[in-house]
């Protein structure tokens, strides 16, 4: 049975998403941003309202993926504190200067995050190498990579993502996202054989998840 996980980047859009049937829900704020950290009193009063799973993105700004030591030490404060919430895991990524996953900095954020699961997003999507950057990424102990298939979405990368849902060989969940509705879901899902599929579910260009469209993403 495939699942959706529904991107917020507010409370009252996880509550819809929850409403309408979403298996999961991806808690971040920073539309603008392609999300960043959400802030703890929000996230601990959503934790008190919905019971399906919560992953908590760990990104202290937008932009790149490479992040400085105050950077790095920010996130693991972040992760640290959002861990006490019980909340049920974590979504970061973190690349070298060279645009290669980096293992190390990886690593520890896993080790602070344990035994809670980790998915690394779509920091992958701007990775070097698409069977090498999924090999790292499994060496690290994610759980997850969120991808278009390193490409701009997951239309252009169908073919990228059918590949790795192949030689992830059931070793890492493959989350497909990244202009994912509910008009092409079928489709991709068809293409790509992969089983859980990730969706902010906002149709009109603001903050909200559509009702409709997650119920439309749920049921397809």
């Amino acid at each position: 049975m495939s699942k959706i996980e529904i991107a917020c980047f507010n409370p009252e859009s996880a509550i819809i998403a929850f409403e309408n049937g979403a298996d999961r829900i991806e808690l971040c704020s920073g539309l603008s941003e392609g999300g960043t950290t959400p802030d703890f009193e929000s996230t601990k009063s959503l934790r008190e309202k919905i019971n399906i799973p919560i992953f908590v993105m760990i990104r202290p700004r937008g932009g790149d993926f490479t992040y400085s030591d105050t950077e790095f030490e920010q996130m693991k404060t972040d992760l640290t504190a959002l861990k006490l919430l019980n909340v049920d895991g974590f979504v970061f990524g973190i690349l070298d200067e060279n645009d290669e996953v980096n293992k190390a900095q990886n690593k520890i954020l896993i080790e602070l995050a344990s035994p809670l699961p980790c998915t690394f997003h779509r920091a992958f999507d701007r990775a070097n190498g698409l069977e090498e950057s999924l090999e790292k990424v499994i060496e690290c102990g994610f759980t997850t990579i969120l991808t278009s298939g390193q490409k701009p979405n997951v239309s252009e990368g169908k073919e990228n993502l059918k590949k790795l849902v192949a030689l992830s060989n059931g070793r890492i969940e493959i989350l497909v996202g990244g202009g994912l509705r509910s008009s092409n879901i079928e489709g991709i899902r068809e293409a790509t054989k992969a089983g859980y599929f990730h969706s902010s579910a906002i149709t009109d260009g603001g903050s909200f998840a559509n009702p409709d469209e997650v119920v439309a993403l749920k049921n397809k």
